[in-house]
């Protein structure tokens, strides 16, 4: 009874998911769509680019801002609520304002990037670990599917839009058109948000990781006893930056999610630099295998540990660096699809990571401090990854430039996680805990 008991999430908790799910969608949708598919409307992909990372930029230092006094947010529901209701605006507004209001069409396209990035990618995911903090990479493998989901629709979403334009539906109509049933998703899942998850499944209910082995009373009794934690944590944002495995796994963290996204966000262009390829098949294939991909790192994550799965990740770079590089020097279109393919694979769990470092190799009541650190830090390269593979595709070197890039982001991400050492960290735990009063103990001992 007591392992029937942790096999599944609960329904808040598959709610939670879906959240999850549709909050990554979004982030994707209205980053994505405009910069991959839109961009010739909007005064081309390279300007659509540099407003995307300008305004990812900004995203990353308000979120080292919130790291200085996160543990000190009593409801992160409640900001995750109102900037949620912000980014949800500006998708409608990006959906819904004419490209013949270009200017007016970037401020909401800036603003989108920004509060979609606090809504989905930090309050959600702070959420996400403080309801799973030993299932995250499980739960997370599932909820990150949304982002191979979306780069597989993309292609769907191209000939929606295109389809509609080729049948004599103004340019506008055809936009707005295709947006909707991403509009209707996005909003769906932050009402869900609003009405059935609270900051903790205890608050609703429900049990940290869904185990029922535990009484309410003492469910109740660990979660107000992490809160009172929380507020004394001795990982401060100094302590935190000062720390050398943080920097090792959160750059690792940053060069996956910039070879993911970075390659996504051009796919249009990689993948039609082949005649032989039909765009929208490749994308739903990737969207199948990134999905299984997402889904088993996951697994891995939690099953063996985080640093296994996350060297599993930088491998795949490397493979799909070298395969695509074959490609586009050969003309063999089967080998470029091999490439995308494994980074799709590898593209949900990029963003796992951020939540699973946190959880993994941290105490419970420092891990939203720590992944207020993680995940700007690893947003960094989220950032530029558009305009640093755009401007591979501009140079000489053009498509081969971009899997030559994902090839050495791989073998850097090697070399950093064969560094990382979990055990340090305890190490490094010790120091700060004896220097506070605070009693030593084995919490972070055999972190995997």
């Amino acid at each position: 009874m007591e392992n029937k008991s942790k096999l599944g999430f609960g329904a808040r908790g598959w709610i939670l998911i879906v959240v999850l799910f549709t909050g990554f969608m979004s982030f994707q949708v209205f980053s994505n769509f405009p910069l991959n598919i839109l961009g010739d409307f909007y005064g081309g992909s390279q300007k659509v680019a540099m407003f995307y990372t300008v305004a990812t930029l900004i995203s990353i230092v308000l979120q080292i801002v919130l790291s200085t006094f996160i543990a000190k947010i009593k409801s992160v529901k409640k900001m995750a609520a109102m900037v949620g209701i912000a980014a949800m605006i500006c998708a409608v507004a990006v959906s819904m304002i004419p490209y013949t209001m270009v200017t007016v069409w970037y401020v909401f396209y800036f603003m989108v990037n920004i509060l979609i990035n606090l809504y989905a990618l930090f309050s959600l995911s702070i959420i996400a670990g403080q309801w799973f903090p030993r299932r995250k990479g499980t739960v997370m493998g599932i909820a990150t599917i949304a982002y191979p989901f979306t780069n597989g629709v993309i292609g769907l979403f191209s000939e929606r839009v295109y389809g509609l334009i080729g049948a004599g539906v103004d340019n506008m109509s055809a936009i707005r058109i295709g947006y909707i049933p991403f509009l209707v998703a996005a909003i769906g899942g932050f009402l869900l948000m609003l009405c059935f998850i609270k900051d903790y499944p205890e608050q609703c209910g429900g049990y940290r990781d869904n185990d029922h082995t535990l009484t309410a009373e003492k469910a109740k009794a660990i979660m107000e006893q992490e809160i009172i934690d929380k507020r004394t944590t001795v990982w401060t944002t100094k302590h935190i930056f000062m720390c050398r495995d943080f920097w090792f796994a959160a750059v690792t963290c940053g060069l996956i999610l910039c070879a993911a996204v970075g390659t996504m966000s051009m796919s249009s262009a990689i993948i039609g630099s082949f005649e032989d390829l039909n765009f929208a098949v490749i994308m739903m294939v990737i969207a199948v295998c990134g999905a299984i991909g997402s889904w088993i790192l996951g697994i891995i994550d939690t099953a063996i540990g985080t640093k296994k799965s996350m060297m599993i990740s930088v491998i795949l770079m490397v493979l799909a660096g070298i395969i695509g590089a074959i490609a586009t020097k050969t003309g063999i279109g089967a080998l470029l699809a091999i490439s995308m393919i494994l980074v799709a694979a590898f593209m949900g769990a990029s963003s796992n990571y951020t939540v699973s470092v946190a959880a993994q190799y941290w105490r419970r009541e420092d891990f939203s401090g720590v992944f207020a650190c993680v995940n700007p830090i690893a947003n960094i390269f989220n950032a530029i990854a558009p305009s640093i593979i755009a401007m591979l595709i501009a140079s000489k070197l053009q498509i081969t430039g971009v899997f030559l890039f994902v090839m050495v982001a791989g073998i850097v991400g090697v070399i950093l996680m064969l560094m990382f050492n979990a055990a340090h960290v305890k190490k490094v735990d010790d120091k700060y805990r004896q220097a506070a009063g605070k009693v030593l103990d084995d919490a972070l001992v055999g972190r995997k």
